[in-house]
């Protein structure tokens, strides 16, 4: 049962939860409730006018059971949401949250369709979450409310790019509420909350409040920030730097336009490194590629993960620490070879390579062993990030698997510069501002978000009031993300 319900991306609202939603969203006893996806009932048993759509055949018996008076329709909410007629006052819900990588086929092709019909344009990649509640919203008759559980990535991800502005076009009143302690404690999902009011209507605020932790009320929550729909833009389509105070926000947004300051995407480029397809065939250790005989020229010392980073700078001693401990870092590169060696034909022929040539990486580039993309970087930048991310200067000149991005310099500015200008109050801020959580109080910094980094290259004189804002703010918004 636990297995059905992650593939489902069904994790059930408490009860206090749900009765708030409800609240929310139900202003008359005569309104009658959508919940679109409504598991065992927990939504719709707080309404009798309530109707409900549930995917597992259990779950809606279960409902059935809890609330009798509802109306629990079994089967798939997008198909069923093309072909009602029905329309509702109200709707609460707590959405799946299925990955893209599940939420694929006839169910993916129809709900993106049909929110486009509201237009909101969802790409592949988007999560089955947002495209349900776009089309939750297409049921409700003018003047109508909603209310939704949502992860935390509405104020992050680029599909909310797509499904924000398409909710400040339907409704008159848009918030989303932020809260720091989780809803499920075994979920690494943070959750908050969002209420839409005034179907038929719209607006270009974005009420949001960032809030310690849910507490159960009549109405939502007072919002503590109305951001402006063109400064959400303004910020990437991204509500999570409003988790600050407006003090420190503004300060950040100032500091951040300086003279000297400028985005890391002005002096280096960041991208993931090669993907091999298979790491541990790829991947020699010095006595493995002693015994094959594998020429030397055709191997690549390389940092594999972020672990192997132990401070400012790769260089030649880390190195040879590596080799002299036989760690598997030597990277078997075959690009440019005309003629493989007989050594290197047979390992490719081995065991591992046979099984290593099927891997969907491999199998899908040609020719199979080759592996794209190799480059020496000028440093490194940490992907998955604890306390903060690192920039390490590679004076070893090693090469880099994607678990790190490979920082390529075009400026004027060495990596020694621009590692003094990462270690500011500025920068630091603008990773955890631009990078975003992933559960498990991690960090992660994709290339587009740390293009966007502030890096002050000309150094910064701040007061000490001012530094210590943003060192606070710092550690205010990485307890956000549970860092410890």
């Amino acid at each position: 049962m636990g297995s059905q319900r992650k593939h489902l991306g069904q994790f059930f609202t408490s009860d206090a939860v749900a009765g708030s939603l409800v609240r929310w969203v139900v202003r008359r006893t005569t309104d009658r409730l959508l919940d679109p996806s409504c598991g065992d009932g927990q939504f719709v048993v707080h309404h009798r006018r309530s109707v409900g759509v549930e995917f597992d055949p259990d779950h809606a018996r279960t409902a059935r059971l809890r609330a009798p008076a509802a109306l629990i329709h079994g089967g798939d909410f997008f198909r069923w949401a093309a072909q009602t007629k029905e329309r509702f006052e109200a709707v609460a819900g707590n959405p799946p949250f299925i990955r893209y990588q599940s939420f694929t086929g006839e169910t993916r092709n129809g709900a993106l369709g049909a929110a486009a019909l509201m237009g909101a344009r969802f790409s592949g990649l988007t999560s089955s979450w947002a495209p349900f509640v776009i089309v939750a919203a297409s049921l409700l008759k003018r003047g109508g409310r909603m209310a939704f559980v949502v992860p935390a990535e509405i104020g992050h991800a680029n599909y909310s790019r797509a499904l924000v502005p398409s909710l400040c076009a339907h409704f008159s009143h848009v918030q989303v509420n932020a809260y720091r302690e989780k809803f499920f404690p075994n979920l690494s999902e943070d959750c908050w909350t969002l209420f839409c009011e005034g179907y038929g209507g719209k607006t270009d605020v974005i009420h949001f409040a960032a809030l310690h932790c849910f507490e159960p009320t009549l109405e939502p929550p007072g919002c503590t920030q109305r951001v402006a729909l063109a400064e959400w833009r303004k910020n990437g389509g991204r509500l999570r730097p409003f988790l600050l105070s407006r003090r420190a926000y503004s300060l950040y947004q100032a500091v951040s336009e300086l003279p000297g300051v400028l985005r890391f995407g002005d002096v280096a480029s960041a991208s993931i490194g090669y993907v091999t397809g298979d790491n541990d065939f790829f991947h020699l250790r010095p006595t493995q590629a002693k015994r094959i005989g594998v020429p030397p020229r055709l191997l690549r010392p390389s940092v594999r993960k972020s672990e192997q980073l132990g401070g400012s700078t790769v260089d030649a001693g880390m190195v040879d620490h590596w080799l002299a401990s036989d760690e598997p870092i030597l990277l078997l590169d075959l690009n440019r070879v005309d003629t493989l060696p007989t050594a290197v034909r047979e390992y490719l022929d081995s065991e591992g390579g046979q099984r290593a040539r099927t891997r969907y990486k491999c199998r899908n580039r040609r020719p199979w062993y080759a592996v794209p993309d190799v480059t020496v970087p000028a440093a490194f930048l940490t992907v998955m990030n604890g306390a903060e991310a690192q920039l390490v200067n590679n004076a070893a000149g090693c090469v880099c698997t994607n678990s790190l991005h490979a920082v390529r310099l075009i400026g004027e500015y060495s990596v020694p510069q621009l590692q003094k200008a990462w270690r500011s109050s500025l920068s630091q801020l603008g990773t955890e501002i631009e990078g975003h959580p992933l559960g498990g109080g991690m960090l992660k910094i994709e290339p587009l978000e740390a293009a966007r980094i502030p890096i002050p290259v000309g150094g910064l004189d701040l007061d000490r009031a001012e530094e210590e804002t943003l060192i606070e703010a710092t550690l205010e918004i990485r307890g956000w993300r549970h860092h410890a």
